[in-house]
């Protein structure tokens, strides 16, 4: 059976504008796919494992085609748990706020934590990279206050789009769609195109299956 991961960096508890983007999309998607399971992975919710030196050893033992052990062989199996989980959905839609020009922290955590070889990546000393994530489409909505892409450096930067489409590419997530509702406070006319995100959105649910 087919499932969606909606994969949330939006904290529930400030005025989101990813989130409420996300919840159009999930909205139509709902409605007009029935059949495909719908779940929120919230980041924020505590159960994202740490990635400290004990998962960064075990890390380095499956590269040298060791098995880890003690700690870090608990570190080890808590990143197995949590890319099971992804890895679980064919499909994922992620709720992505800009902080501080880029994503939130607890993204990249969540990134460090499942971006594990033989997981999310191969590697070959000669070839390089392989993404192990084949098969999957992803839906980003990226949201920012202030920043927009026709402003000036005093607006700020992006590093935002090219951090997270640029993991996915890598990981093998090859079909990505984008949704950009920025900027979305420092603007004189956020209606215009909040309305026009949300659109953007609800198509995009209707295709997304």
């Amino acid at each position: 059976m087919s499932k969606l991961l909606h994969i949330s960096a939006s904290p529930r508890g400030e005025r989101s504008e990813s989130l409420a983007v996300a919840a159009s999309f999930l909205d139509t998607f709902r409605a007009e796919h029935p059949d495909v399971t719908v779940e929120t992975y919230d980041l924020w919710d505590g159960t994202l494992p740490a990635f400290g030196p004990d998962a960064a050893a075990a890390k380095m033992a499956i590269f040298a085609g060791e098995q880890p052990v003690g700690a870090a062989a608990q570190a080890w199996q808590s990143a197995v748990d949590t890319f099971r989980r992804f890895d679980a959905a064919d499909r994922y839609l992620f709720s992505v706020p800009m902080w501080n020009a880029g994503v939130p922290y607890v993204l990249k955590q969540f990134i460090d934590v499942i971006t594990q070889p033989g997981l999310v990546f191969g590697f070959d000393p000669e070839r390089g990279y392989t993404g192990l994530l084949t098969g999957k489409k992803a839906a980003v909505i990226y949201t920012s206050a202030v920043y927009g892409p026709d402003r000036g450096p005093a607006f700020g930067a992006d590093f935002q789009a090219p951090f997270l489409t640029g993991w996915l590419r890598w990981a093998g997530v090859t079909d990505v769609s984008e949704v950009h509702f920025r900027p979305n406070l420092a603007t004189a006319d956020a209606e215009t195109a909040r309305g026009y995100a949300h659109d953007q959105a609800r198509d995009l649910a209707k295709r997304f299956a």
